[in-house]
């Protein structure tokens, strides 16, 4: 079987050029070409580029006055998807996306146009929703403070008493539209007038999932939940893969978990792609396939022959899960099937294409020491065309359990994930060292991420 680096700390290697001994994941999606069923291309791509090795300072996590900054510089500046589309499926319907002091309703007009405006009434600034609020069957916005109104176009439709306004201008006194585009069924927006378009902010994003369209995907399930951290650290425990040595060690039977690959595609797109139910080159000794076919929930049966045991998971699940969810998944691959593969997308959410772990993530600030950790599960349409409702949000408090929902199988995962962040949040504050040191390769994410956000903090 091809090998990675065998000697990582060959003093010849440059910065950022070591990998961990064993098969890479270039090597596992190589064999599992025997399947006959090919991986995307996307998925073989590679693209890593040494960063720097700087520390990065605590405070960045910790100061009021850079959380503060980043309400002032970041976020009225970026992309961010606020919704899906089946959120807002026909005329009327709307949903309110806050960010901070920020907040913006989205809807979709009589013409099937989905439009964005900010929640503040132009009259005198009264909110038209509360915050998080959706709804459906509007036929105008009308403000709950005087009863002004105006049309889902955002044109002005009523002035009660009218003759006390003769000074406004129909076409002027308009609802404060921002900008809004659509990706994967994703509904995003942007409150700078002057951005980028949001095709060359996703820069690789729309072809890496071509062979996985998120728009043919429905909300099973979601979940928000505040988490006891600032918002990069929390978002940070989920761009990397080294820490499931110590937080999730009853994976590392199966999965090679330091042989993820890491890819950094550009400032605002980068992705993991980690390998399970391969086997684990570090796990102490070798196990045989049969050994792992067992462990990964097949105790006391014959792996087939000619399959390794990843082949003969997908191949069951591909079965099973087609079954369950009413979909050919015939044609996916392995590494489709099992793989934890993720994509974050700056600032704040992060995309899997995989059908195991189908998940998707937002993170949004709610003071300096917390945030909001909002979960989808994304399955795919039925072959028959016909889209469940999207799933009713749970939301849950700081010290509720992922368990307490019904059904979701990463429940435990997630709670081992969420149970670091007060004592990492609490021993940043008490650090006497200035700042947290990032490994090159394993948590070159979050550093591609930080190089992001001072690009956009250091703008006038």
């Amino acid at each position: 079987m091809p090998q990675s680096l065998t000697d990582p700390s060959d003093p010849k290697l440059a910065k950022g050029e070591a990998r961990c001994p064993g098969p890479s994941p270039a090597d596992i999606i190589a064999r599992d070409s025997a399947t006959g069923i090919d991986t995307p291309d996307a998925l073989k791509a590679q693209n890593y580029s040494f960063l720097g090795d700087s520390d990065l300072p605590f405070s960045r996590y910790t100061s009021q006055e850079f959380f503060d900054e980043e309400f002032d510089k970041l976020w009225p500046r970026t992309w961010q998807w606020a919704c899906r589309e089946e959120h807002i499926p026909n005329p009327g319907d709307y949903y309110v996306y806050d960010i901070g002091p920020n907040s913006i309703v989205l809807t979709r007009t009589a013409a099937g146009d989905i439009k964005a405006y900010a929640n503040s009434c132009p009259h005198r600034g009264m909110a038209f929703f509360n915050p998080g609020e959706t709804g459906s069957g509007k036929q105008f916005f009308r403000c709950p403070f005087h009863g002004m109104s105006w049309e889902l176009d955002g044109s002005l439709r009523e002035i009660p008493c009218r003759w006390d306004f003769p000074h406004i201008v129909d076409d002027e006194f308009t609802l404060s539209e921002v900008r809004s585009d659509v990706w994967g069924g994703f509904v995003f927006i942007n409150l700078d007038d002057n951005a980028e378009p949001l095709a060359d902010f996703l820069e690789v994003l729309p072809e890496h999932f071509a062979h996985q369209p998120l728009e043919n995907r429905y909300v099973a399930m979601h979940t928000e939940k505040v988490l006891p951290g600032n918002w990069k650290m929390c978002m940070e425990g989920f761009l990397e893969a080294f820490h499931v040595l110590a937080t999730h060690p009853e994976g590392l039977r199966s999965s090679g978990w330091a042989n993820t690959q890491y890819d950094i595609f550009g400032k605002n797109v980068t992705r993991f792609l980690q390998n399970l139910s391969s086997g684990n080159p570090h796990y102490g000794r070798n196990l045989s396939e049969q050994e792992l076919f067992e462990g990964i929930g097949y105790a006391g049966q014959t792996l087939p022959d000619g399959m390794t045991a990843r082949d003969a998971h997908a191949a069951a699940l591909r079965e099973s899960k087609g079954a369950a969810m009413g979909v050919d998944f015939s044609a996916v691959s392995n590494s489709v099937m099992l793989d934890s593969i993720e994509y974050h997308l700056f600032p704040n959410a992060c995309f899997f294409p995989g059908i195991v772990i189908p998940l998707i993530y937002r993170f949004r600030p709610l003071t300096v020491d917390t945030c909001i950790h909002e979960i989808m599960l994304l399955q795919p349409v039925p072959d028959n065309g016909v889209r469940p409702p999207p799933a009713e949000k749970i939301s849950l408090g700081i010290d509720d359990s992922y368990t307490t929902v019904d059904g979701f199988a990463l429940a435990f995962v997630l709670d081992q994930d969420t149970e670091n962040f007060e004592r990492q949040r609490a021993g940043m504050k008490a650090a006497r060292k200035p700042g947290q040191t990032l490994g090159n390769y394993q948590e070159a994410r979050i550093r591609r991420f930080h190089l992001t956000l001072d690009e956009y903090l250091q703008k006038q």
